[in-house]
C-alpha cells in the first residue's frame, strides 16, 4: 500500500527508478563484479572465480537478498552471499579484500552519476524555456518594484534573463560538483588498504576506471560526507531558485495585480466553495516542496560528523534524504518549466500597473534630467521627493503636481515633460543586456 507521496504523487518515472531497491542492488551487484573482474587481472583472485561471479550475479533477486538479510541482520553481506550461494566454490571469492562501505559508497557515486544526467537534462530544459521568454518578452515593458513598492520600469525579458542565468550558474555548479561527488572507494575498513596491501591502490585505480568513476585519494571507512553534502546543498540551491521563481508568479498572479497566470484547464476546479477562484496551485507546489528540499541541508552536513573513522548514523539519514531529495527536487524542476511554458499574461493589466502612479514612478529620470541642467543632484532628489509627498498627501495628479512646480517649470517646457514621463522610454540597456545573455547562454548550452 503506497505511503509516500513520492510513490503516487510527485517525481518523475526516470528520476524514481535511480533510486529504487532494485537499481540499488543492481549498482552493488556492479561494484563486487568490476571487483572480481579487476582482482582477476592482477592475479589477487582466480580468473575462474571472476568469470562465474560475473555470470552468476545477474541471478541474485532483490528477494533473495532481502530473505537473507532478515536472517543475518547485514544488508551489504546479505548481497555478498547472495552472490557466493550462487557461485558454489567460487563463492569464497566474492567481496575479496573489500569492507561494505567500499561497496556502499561507490554504489551511491553510480547513482549519484545517473540523477546528475538526470538533473542537467531538465535543468537545461528549464533554462531553454527561460531563455525563449527571455528574447520573446525582451521589449515587454512593465513596473518594476522594489520593497513590494512600484519603482521605475523594468522588462519582463529582464525578469526571465535573471532567472536564466541562475540556472546557467546551478549547471555550471554541477560540473564543478561532480569532480568531487562521483568517486568511489576501495580502500578497506579503516581506508588503510590493508587487506588488499601493495595491491590496493591499484586495485581501486582500475575498479574505477572500470565503473567510469574517479577513485577517492584518502578515506577512512566511508567517504567523507562533505561531497555528499555538497551535493544536497546544490539541490537545495536550485529549489531556492524555483521558490523564488514561483513566488514572483504568485505575486504577479495576485488579484490586484493580475499581470500574468499559470494556464487554468477548461475543466479545472479552483476551489470547492468558490467557483470563481483561479489559484496558482502549481506554482505553490513548487515552493512547498523547495522547503522539504532545502530541510535536508541540515542532515546532510551532520553525516560529515561521524565518529572516529566511521559510525552508522549516516546510513538510515542517507536512506532518506538522498532519493527524496534527488526526486522531489527533480520533480519541482520540471514542474516549474511546465508552468513557465504555459504562462498567459494580461496586457491590459501590465499597461495599467505600469501607469498606476500616474508617473510619479519616473521620479529619477526627471531628477536625472534637472542634474544635468545644472540643478545638483542632492537638490533634485529634494524636489521630487517633495513633489512625491505632495501628490501622496493631497491626492492630486501626479503630472499636474510635477508641471506647476516653480524648479521643474524653470527648467522644462510641458512638453519636455511628457516626454520624460514616458515609461516605456525608461528602460536603460534593458533590450542589450537581455540579447547578450541570451547569446552567451545559446552558444554555452544549445
Amino acid at each position: 500500500m503506497p505511503i509516500h507521496p513520492i510513490e503516487y504523487r510527485y517525481g518523475t518515472k526516470e528520476m524514481k527508478e535511480i533510486w529504487t531497491e532494485e537499481n540499488y542492488l543492481r549498482k552493488l551487484l556492479d561494484v563486487e563484479v568490476a571487483l572480481s573482474v579487476v582482482e582477476a587481472e592482477l592475479g589477487i583472485i582466480p580468473k575462474n572465480a571472476a568469470e562465474t561471479i560475473t555470470a552468476k550475479a545477474k541471478t541474485v533477486s532483490l528477494d533473495m537478498v532481502k530473505n537473507i538479510e532478515d536472517e543475518i541482520g547485514h544488508d551489504i553481506m546479505a548481497v555478498v552471499l547472495a552472490i557466493s550461494k550462487k557461485c558454489g566454490d567460487f563463492g569464497e571469492w566474492v567481496h575479496f579484500g573489500a569492507t561494505s562501505n567500499d561497496i556502499i559508497d561507490t554504489a551511491r557515486a553510480l547513482q549519484f552519476k545517473e540523477s546528475i544526467i538526470v538533473l542537467e537534462k531538465h535543468l537545461k530544459e528549464l533554462l531553454r524555456v527561460l531563455i525563449d521568454l527571455s528574447y520573446d518578452n525582451r521589449k515587454k515593458v512593465c513596473s518594476g518594484r522594489t520593497h513590494g513598492q512600484i519603482a521605475i520600469p523594468t522588462t519582463y525579458g529582464m525578469r526571465f534573463g535573471i532567472w536564466a542565468s541562475e540556472i546557467d550558474r546551478h549547471l555550471d555548479r554541477m560540473k564543478e560538483l561532480s569532480k568531487r561527488l562521483l568517486v568511489g572507494k576501495l580502500s578497506g575498513a579503516v581506508g588503510t588498504m590493508a587487506s588488499l596491501g601493495a595491491d590496493g591502490i591499484e586495485v581501486q585505480k582500475r575498479l574505477m576506471d572500470r565503473l567510469h568513476l574517479e577513485p577517492a585519494e584518502i578515506t577512512n571507512q566511508v567517504i567523507q560526507r562533505d561531497t555528499y553534502a555538497e551535493y544536497l546543498f546544490w539541490l537545495a540551491n536550485i529549489a531556492t531558485t524555483l521558490d523564488k521563481i514561483c513566488i514572483e508568479l504568485r505575486t504577479l498572479q495576485r488579484t490586484e495585480i493580475g499581470e500574468l497566470r499559470e494556464r487554468f484547464g477548461n475543466k479545472q476546479v479552483g476551489s470547492s466553495t468558490m467557483p470563481h477562484k483561479r489559484n496558482p496551485i502549481k506554482s505553490e507546489q513548487v515552493c512547498g516542496i523547495a522547503r522539504v528540499v532545502r530541510s535536508y541541508v541540515e542532515p546532510a552536513l551532520l553525516n560529515n560528523t561521524l565518529w572516529d573513522e566511521r559510525d552508522l548514523t549516516n546510513s538510515s539519514c542517507e536512506r532518506i534524504i538522498l532519493p527524496e531529495a534527488s526526486i522531489l527536487a527533480d520533480h519541482i524542476i520540471r514542474l516549474t518549466s511546465k508552468i513557465l511554458s504555459n504562462l498567459e499574461f494580461d496586457e491590459r493589466n501590465i499597461k495599467n500597473n505600469l501607469e498606476i502612479l500616474g508617473g510619479l514612478n519616473l521620479s529619477e529620470r526627471i531628477m536625472i534630467e534637472l542634474a544635468k541642467r545644472g540643478v545638483g543632484r542632492q537638490e533634485a532628489h529634494k524636489i521630487m521627493r517633495n513633489i512625491a509627498m505632495e501628490v501622496y498627501s493631497s491626492g492630486k495628479e501626479p503630472i499636474n503636481v510635477i508641471k506647476n512646480n516653480e524648479t521643474i517649470k524653470r527648467y522644462f517646457k510641458d512638453e519636455e515633460i511628457d516626454r520624460i514621463m514616458t515609461q516605456e522610454d525608461y528602460i536603460g540597456m534593458s533590450v542589450t543586456i537581455v540579447e547578450n545573455l541570451v547569446k552567451r547562454l545559446e552558444e554555452k548550452w544549445f
